[in-house]
């Protein structure tokens, strides 16, 4: 019979391994659906969408698709090489050895850990921007601003990070066998604050924001935003043309903190009654507490996520079955954090269709309520423009938009907005 620690070994690598077939094979589908259908536009956008802007998406389609092929390889290999080939335990007694055991041993092994893995995504994240971005036309960022922005980030993860990853680790070791329910407790108020001061104080060291000054968007914003019993802050611009061409708008903060946020893109892009839509949109899914319900949804997730963590860290087996072993004289709060972290998203994936159903559903709802209080028609025409100005393709393959998309494929969602002649 096997052992615990090799039932976990076993489970984790055939989970990861089963992961990377679907995604590959996933990706593979969609990228066939999409490169057959690229010389065709579907009927029902035949009117609106050119045969030049629908073989651009399917070609932009495709290449995301390849780089998240590689990207799904590499993260499969990193998280090998972490775990069931000793990379995470290596650099942990290379930093026992080093700093000797304690809170600052701990600290500086999430931060190596957090330093090493961001290479491979740092290499990925610039072949996206500087490649496949610039390619089809949407990058706007320089190499200093992305290196600028690379510090900042950093420089920002680590102020807000450590104090959280210390406090987690420090209830960890003193707070008792129910340090796991403190824990979380924390880290929901963290994320709380987070969601107060990140438009005041976090969002601006990237992007500039200034009052919205359209004298008529705003009057009809305010309009709508009156009708729909919704309050802000404030209506800001932020300049997200800095950096690229797609565009969004979007509400941020939290209770009285919340704000409006427009890209100058879809300003430039949008016509008044479009943009009134949009924010609509964005204004049905507090009114249907889709927001509310994603935080209880949060809040749950993680409550189970530390109690897993509490009894797992107590096991033995846990680490020996992903590589790693636990000290005998030192804590190994760090160490467990740290492989639940990876482990995590190994054994959820396949959640991924459930997830993303509940969000597809959500935005249904949203468009429903935009209709209500907007015009359908209008934001069937503003979301034509944005799936034309970002390069989203219209034809997806049923099967990778169901595992995947988080919003509703162009074909379903439009028609929902604009039943044909005699449906109900």
């Amino acid at each position: 019979m096997a052992s615990p620690s090799m039932t976990l070994s076993i489970a984790f690598a055939v989970l990861l391994l089963a992961g990377l077939v679907v995604r590959l094979w996933l990706a593979n589908r969609q990228a066939r659906h999409v490169w057959r259908h690229r010389e065709q536009v579907p009927a029902a956008f035949a009117g609106t969408v050119s045969a030049e802007a629908h073989r651009k998406a399917a070609g932009y389609t495709i290449a995301r698709l390849r780089l998240g092929i590689v990207e799904a390889a590499v993260d499969t290999a990193v998280l090998l090489g972490w775990t069931l080939l000793g990379g995470l335990d290596a650099l942990n007694q290379a930093l026992l050895a080093w700093l000797g055991p304690g809170m600052t041993q701990q600290l500086a092994l999430l931060g190596a850990f957090a330093l090493i893995g961001a290479v491979p995504s740092l290499l990925l994240g610039w072949w996206s921007t500087f490649r496949i971005e610039a390619r089809f036309g949407f990058n706007r960022m320089s190499m200093r601003l992305w290196l600028a922005d690379l510090l900042k980030g950093t420089a920002v993860a680590t102020v807000v990070g450590l104090p959280i990853a210390a406090l987690v680790l420090w209830l960890m070791g003193s707070a008792g066998p129910w340090w796991w329910l403190w824990a979380w407790g924390a880290w929901m108020g963290f994320n709380l604050l987070l969601l107060v001061l990140y438009p005041t104080f976090i969002a601006p060291l990237f992007n500039k924001f200034e009052p919205l000054t359209d004298e008529t968007v705003k009057a009809r914003v305010q309009a709508l935003m009156q009708r729909c019993g919704f309050a802000a802050k404030g209506l800001f611009v932020m300049d997200g043309s800095r950096r690229s061409a797609h565009a969004n708008a979007y509400f941020t903060g939290f209770g009285a903190a919340k704000r409006v946020v427009f890209f100058d893109t879809l300003l430039r892009q949008l016509e008044p009654g479009e943009i009134d839509a949009v924010l609509a949109h964005e204004l049905g899914h507090f009114k249907r507490r889709h927001i509310l319900q994603r935080l209880v949804l949060m809040f749950a997730l993680s409550l189970a996520g530390f109690a897993l963590l509490g009894w797992l860290s107590g096991q033995s087996w846990f680490f020996t079955g992903l590589g790693a072993t636990p000290s005998l004289a030192a804590s190994n709060d760090a160490l467990a954090l740290i492989l639940f972290l990876l482990l995590a998203p190994v054994a959820t994936f396949f959640l991924s269709p459930l997830l993303a159903q509940l969000s597809r559903r959500h935005e249904f709802e949203a468009d429903a309520y935009a209709s209500e209080q907007a015009n359908g028609h209008e934001l069937a025409s503003a979301l034509l423009k944005l799936y034309q100005d970002n390069a989203s393709t219209l034809t997806p393959d049923p099967l990778y938009a169901r595992f995947y998309y988080s919003h509703p494929p162009a074909s379903e969602r439009l028609a929902r907005l604009l039943p044909s002649p005699g449906t109900a």
